[in-house]
């Protein structure tokens, strides 16, 4: 009786080393707030990642497709619900991560005779300005926090500060091709993080003998350029525009690779596309 404890801490300790795993060749998902709106960033082998839930509310994702799909759903009839019931203002991003994803995640990551998700969400929120915008990203054990300006899916929490921390090192994008740029590079550094990070069974192989640092080394800009060239060479650029500037009800925009092309630095551009 007194081992059963212990047994489910040793089983949630094994499932969270699992997850950890899957995440490394995951691509990663960014989002930066700006004057305009709010832009989520990332690339995609055929499925998407990014979706629109509400008004003035998008949904991306890490991981497995069908979980995202599950949660995508969740998400939706919730949102509808709360909209039908109280109004429209009443659905927020902040209600549905705290009401709608966090309890369901948490519940399934806990629960050791069941699946988990495997997948990380991120919800945007738009506002009327952009100290108003919202930013949340939730990990597939339910643990979740309010990010502002810029918010990131990656398979570590190091990889995220090392971000984070480039993100306040550098300018603040003012434009949409500003926008896209930094997220495109943001994305490159995030990818090429990962391709390092060893995996949970290499670590306890003793493959790894420094210990690993909070803080990463960032790549020199011509090797983040090739890894964005190469990515984009075989796979397709996917970021939506939250645009507070539209003038309707509606903000979710997705942009067109026609729309795209113009905007993307010629560096970050494969070169049978120039």
């Amino acid at each position: 009786m007194y081992e059963e404890p212990y047994r489910w801490i040793e089983a949630v300790a094994n499932r969270r080393t699992y997850l950890d795993d899957q995440f490394i060749q995951g691509n990663p998902l960014i989002a930066v707030s700006f004057a305009r709106g709010i832009l989520l960033l990332t690339v995609n082998r055929g499925t998407e990642k990014i979706y629109e839930i509400y008004d003035r509310i998008a949904l991306g994702g890490m991981g497995h497709p069908a979980d995202l799909e599950k949660l995508r759903y969740t998400l939706l009839d919730m949102a509808h619900v709360e909209g039908f019931q109280r109004s429209p203002s009443d659905v927020t991003a902040s209600r549905l991560m705290k009401n709608g994803l966090a309890p369901v995640i948490k519940q399934a990551f806990e629960e050791i005779f069941k699946a988990p998700y495997i997948t990380k969400v991120l919800l945007a929120e738009v506002g009327a300005t952009q100290d108003r915008d919202h930013l949340f990203s939730i990990n597939y054990d339910g643990m979740f926090e309010e990010q502002r300006e810029f918010g990131v899916l990656v398979s570590s929490s190091s990889i995220r500060e090392t971000l984070s921390q480039e993100w306040k090192a550098q300018g603040r994008p003012t434009s949409l091709q500003a926008a896209i740029e930094v997220s495109l590079r943001m994305w490159g550094i995030s990818s090429l993080l990962q391709t390092d990070t060893p995996s949970p069974d290499e670590e306890e192989k003793g493959a790894v003998s420094a210990p690993t640092t909070s803080v990463a080394t960032i790549p020199d800009k011509e090797t983040i350029a090739s890894r964005i060239r190469e990515t984009l060479s075989r796979e397709t650029l996917e970021c939506v525009l939250l645009d507070r500037e539209s003038g309707k009800m509606e903000t979710y925009h997705t942009l067109c690779q026609a729309e795209l092309q113009p905007l993307i630095p010629q560096s970050f551009v494969p070169v049978i596309e120039r």
